[in-house]
């Protein structure tokens, strides 16, 4: 298992933007954070502001140059932005393009109408689990609201046994796999390869995803027995549609981006030759961009066009799927930001420098760390974001599957025990029609599990690659 190597990165390090000690750092870190995590919980205060600010008050108190600091965040900003914004818009296509056609309701139709009694947990996790590929988690619960509160209605199930697995194939994938924009952010700070941690994400998830929903799911209808709330049930959107697209190409165009990627992965372990003309083809058509680019496309034919969808309703389509992302987008970046002024004011060096006679892994490390900021935060992105701006620098040195698993190490802890500080607290709450005690016996232990099962199952693949 990794350890740290300060003597390895030592070299490499670059100068930073203040002469500040690790004891003037480590409080510059924690008033940078604290002044984050106050504005966002107390004040309420946009997570993009928030981060801004606690970025500046960390520069600040670590001694470094007001013109400095703010070029590090704005050099950061930049560059994530330019990294992953692109991803997390074609991703946010993608997933208006299977809502509004009615390809995500044909997917949740056509399994359930093959499911039943006792499979029934088990084809709401496979459901929330292929639907929350393109889809924020937001995105992804109000598709599937209507679907859970149905089936425990019709079916007389408890909604905990329906819910919990829904939820838990959400999270997870919001959590570990790309495109989603925790994971990209993360891979993109630690510089790991994209196909790789795919591969390896998806292979964490399903035995994570088994144990927090269709198991964990029977032990939370026992503790919490509440009727489906008949006031939270919304539109469907293929109610308003005559036709809808069918089920395999729906799928198709879903699983797309993940096969290209997860081929690029494949090819660059099989041919490891850069002037190979297969790698060469495998390394375009595999990269992220080109990959969602291509799924996008082919929505057109698959999801839009079947739907009835005509040229005067893409363009849009288009608009309404990038308005929402707005926020996400200028959160992520002033996410980059804060992790850049981290690394050019040394903290990530100072983490190194304290923790190189630890004989705590770098895994664990960067899983705790992400879990003090996601209780602190209440958000599963900042906590991702923050926590590979302290990390990054402990992928120097490690291999591409070791780097990889830095990545998931990470989103494991960011999902961390979800509770009332959290915007997916409430919507859960609100949408299931629980109070705050049940929301956490289910809701916030079900988030627990996840992130405990992942980081152990982190730990446990570090053993072997």
């Amino acid at each position: 298992m990794t350890r740290l190597s300060v003597e390895m990165l030592a070299a490499d390090a670059p100068e930073p933007i203040t002469s500040a000690g690790h004891a003037q750092l480590g409080i510059a870190v924690l008033a940078g954070i604290a002044v984050i995590v106050l504005l966002i919980t107390k004040f309420k205060l946009h997570a993009f502001l928030s981060l801004t600010l606690g970025t500046l008050v960390l520069g600040a108190v670590a001694g470094a140059p007001l013109d400095k600091a703010i070029a590090s965040f704005t050099t950061g900003l930049g560059t994530t932005v330019a990294g992953v914004g692109v991803l997390i818009a074609l991703g946010a296509i993608l997933g208006k393009m299977l809502a509004d056609s009615g390809g995500a309701d044909q997917i949740v139709d056509t399994i359930l109408a093959k499911a039943g009694g006792r499979s029934m947990p088990w084809a709401m996790v496979l459901i929330a689990s292929v639907i929350g590929l393109p889809l924020f988690f937001e995105v992804g619960v109000v598709l599937l609201i209507p679907v859970v509160l149905m089936v425990a209605k019709r079916g007389n199930y408890s909604l905990m046994r329906i819910g919990i697995p829904a939820l838990a194939g959400l999270s997870v994938m919001h959590g570990l796999v790309p495109p989603h924009p925790g994971p990209l952010v993360a891979i993109d700070a630690v510089g790991a390869n994209l196909g790789v941690t795919l591969a390896l994400g998806v292979l964490v998830a399903i035995p994570t995803v088994i144990i927090a929903g269709p198991l964990f799911s029977r032990y939370a209808a026992r503790w919490v027995d509440v009727p489906a709330p008949d006031r939270m049930v919304p539109q469907r959107a293929s109610e308003e549609l005559e036709k809808r697209p069918a089920f395999g190409p729906t799928l198709a165009t879903i699983l797309l981006p993940v096969v290209l990627m997860l081929s690029k992965a494949l090819v660059d372990i099989v041919i490891d030759d850069a002037d190979n003309t297969v790698q060469r083809v495998f390394d375009v058509i595999g990269s992220p961009l080109i990959a969602l680019l291509t799924a996008v496309l082919v929505g057109i034919f698959t999801l839009l066009r079947p739907a009835g969808f005509g040229r005067d309703r893409l363009s849009p389509l288009v608009e309404k799927g990038l308005a929402p992302i707005a926020g996400i987008l200028l959160i992520v970046g002033a996410g980059g930001g804060f992790k850049q002024t981290l690394i050019d004011s040394g903290v990530g060096q100072m983490v190194l420098d304290i923790s190189k006679d630890w004989s705590i892994p770098a895994l664990l490390l960067a899983w705790l760390i992400a879990v003090a900021i996601r209780l602190a935060t209440g958000s599963a992105t900042v906590a991702t974001i923050s926590a590979a701006g302290l990390v990054a620098p402990l992928a120097e040195g490690m291999s591409t599957g070791e780097t990889a698993l830095l990545v998931l190490a990470i989103g494991a802890g960011s999902l961390f025990f979800s509770h009332v500080n959290d915007a997916g607290f409430w919507l859960v709450k609100e949408y299931f029609g629980l109070d705050v005690g049940q929301t956490i016996k289910t809701w916030s232990i079900m988030e627990t599990i996840i992130s405990v099962v992942a980081g152990g199952l982190v730990l446990l693949l570090s053993l072997v690659i």
